[in-house]
């Protein structure tokens, strides 16, 4: 098992090493100048060349790139003085004259637009993205598996013709289409009716109360985030669970004078949510990963958001680290999955 945590462990680095250099040089040969955009277009000459420096813009493109894994590194190597202290906050490990090697967070610059560290940005709007996305899980993983037990267990039928049918129209449909057309039908013209609103965050400022929870807004987008997950889920629990109603020991359990609710869920629906459980597991890291059309839609402060609107700004440090944290969390979650698989199922190991 060790052996094969290590080898998952090896390939996911590797994997985030290449998304690392793929982000730094194609952000790197983009047009436009990012000390001039840090200081503003009417910035004189000579504030905008310090900007360069301190950007370390005026160095060859493979020092700055070793800089960046310098910077984006858990452990770097670093000038034990007060400058370098209060930018990167590290922990001295080792030693080395005047400069030290240190445990620290990753450093993922600071923001054109706002000036404030990317860190700091990321870490107020990625709880927002994980709400968002372990609601539109729940509500697709319920949903989903209940809607496939129906159409296997009335196969042939207008209920399975249907579920089919609406699956297939929720695959082909764009989670961003499906949230302006909810946000529209259900946050405007059904307002008076719903009452939820087109926008809105986890977090609402009122000038009487101030700050409070609405977590009415977390309704139409975690549907509309839902939506392609629940499709799926539905067709493949429709289909494993008629692969596994058709074994023998279905019917021997069906002999027996079982009724249908213990046969289909103590002994079929376990040994059918293998497939479910990946495709669970693939969707929420893809949710996690950002959300970014469905959060731009319906307001909600999240690390899509503030990702299109970085684009929108040519905010590239904030765009960057944004891509950075999506690709880890996916990592991460896809090593876990693999981790659980390895455990259950000692075949996974072997191979």
């Amino acid at each position: 098992m060790l052996r094969f945590l290590a080898r998952r462990i090896r390939y996911s680095l590797l994997v985030l090493a290449g998304v690392i250099t793929v982000v730094f040089f194609l952000f790197n040969v983009l047009p436009g100048d990012p000390a001039r955009l840090t200081m503003g277009q009417r910035s004189d000459l000579a504030s905008v060349e310090n900007a360069r420096r301190e950007m370390n813009l005026d160095k060859p493109l493979a020092t700055r790139y070793f800089l960046y894994l310098n910077d984006i590194s858990p452990i770097g190597y670093h000038k034990r003085d007060s400058a370098d202290k209060a930018k990167y906050s590290y922990v001295t490990l080792l030693p080395l004259g005047n400069h030290a090697l240190g445990l620290k967070a990753p450093y993922l610059g600071r923001s054109y637009n706002t000036k404030r560290e990317v860190n700091a940005v990321l870490t107020e709007a990625l709880p927002g993205t994980i709400i968002l996305a372990l609601a539109a899980m729940i509500i697709a993983t319920i949903c989903g598996i209940l809607l496939g037990i129906v159409a296997a267990l009335k196969k042939d039928t207008w209920l399975d013709t249907s579920s089919i049918a609406a699956s297939v129209a929720g695959v082909s449909m764009p989670s961003f289409f499906a949230g302006l057309v909810i946000a529209y039908f259900f946050g405007y013209v059904l307002h008076s009716y719903t009452g939820l609103n087109m926008t809105g965050s986890l977090w609402e400022y009122d000038a009487i109360t101030g700050s409070h929870l609405a977590l009415k807004n977390l309704i139409l987008p975690a549907v509309a985030l839902g939506i392609r997950p629940l499709a799926i889920i539905t067709q493949l629990t429709r289909s494993a669970l008629l692969d596994v109603l058709s074994q023998d020991y279905i019917r021997t359990a069906y002999a027996k004078g079982l009724s249908t609710t213990k046969v289909v869920f103590r002994h079929a629906l376990p040994n059918a949510l293998n497939p479910v459980v990946t495709a669970i597991s693939g969707w929420l890291a893809e949710l996690l990963a950002g959300s970014f059309f469905v959060e731009y839609i319906f307001g909600w402060k999240g690390v899509g958001k503030i990702t299109v609107d970085a684009l929108d700004k040519f905010d590239f440090p904030l765009v960057m680290g944004s891509v950075l944290l999506t690709a880890f969390i996916f990592i991460i979650v896809n090593l876990v999955t693999d981790m659980l698989y390895g455990w259950l199922d000692p075949r996974v190991r072997l191979q």
